[in-house]
């Protein structure tokens, strides 16, 4: 199985920057993709990026030109760089992983809170 835990999350100010990581322990050999959804106060999960181990990369358009998805393959960890940051950024952050695997797997989550 594989595992993910995510960290970096915090208290930010408006139009500030975080930086997410989350690194892959297990059989990180079954994994193809790695990316990141949030899910927000009062609303459903949603879609944030992706990048696929053939560097195809996919964001949301409500974090285009704002987010960045990297993946370090030594590590095995996934980063999200969070710039300009908004108070409807805030949510918990999750990173997922998809491959070879019995079901998608997902890390326990963490807060990113954007207010001044």
């Amino acid at each position: 199985q594989v595992q993910l835990a995510e960290s970096g999350g915090g208290l930010v100010q408006p139009g500030g920057s975080l930086r997410l990581s989350c690194p892959a322990s297990g059989n990180t050999f079954r994994i193809n993709i790695l990316g990141w959804y949030r899910q927000g106060p009062g609303k459903e999960r949603e879609f944030v990026a992706s990048i696929s181990f053939g560097r195809i990369i996919n964001y949301a358009d409500s974090v285009k030109g704002r987010f960045i998805i990297s993946r370090d393959p030594a590590k095995n960890t996934v980063y999200l760089q969070m710039n300009s940051l908004k108070p409807e950024d805030t949510a918990v952050y999750y990173c997922y992983a998809d491959g070879r695997l019995t079901t998608r797997v997902w890390g326990q989550g963490t807060q990113v809170t954007v207010s001044s």
